[in-house]
């Protein structure tokens, strides 16, 4: 499977301290393990891993290494990292605002008549 969407929109909410490459395999690993379709978590953190060191050694890349030992954030001077935040604000990728406008209309029935 290819978890590079999802790991990108963890860091996204990690804040600037970054978050670990353990945690990040455990977020993906409870959002795609289901009872029907198990997937194993050495798998998961070892695509993780990998992902990470590959994408953090350019310093133009999306996603940097934090202070800290183990830990990635995003790298806020990249242009990607940029076009990818003022997505996020304009929300081009959701339609919850569309859905906020409009009224919602009462459609219940009645249970006794008045």
């Amino acid at each position: 499977m290819n978890y590079d969407k999802e790991i990108i929109n963890i860091l996204g909410e990690a804040n600037d301290k970054g978050i670990s490459a353990m945690k990040i395999a455990c977020h993906i690993y409870n959002d795609y393990n289901s009872f029907f379709d198990l997937v194993d978590f050495d798998t998961i953190y070892h695509y993780v891993s990998q992902f990470l060191m590959r994408n953090s050694k350019n310093p133009d890349s999306i996603i940097e290494k934090a202070d800290s030992r183990g830990r990635y954030c995003l790298n806020l001077n990249s242009n990607e990292t940029q076009q990818l935040m003022f997505e996020f604000e304009n929300g081009t990728g959701d339609n919850n605002s569309e859905e906020e406008q409009k009224p919602s209309q009462d459609l219940s029935l009645l249970l006794f008549d008045e």
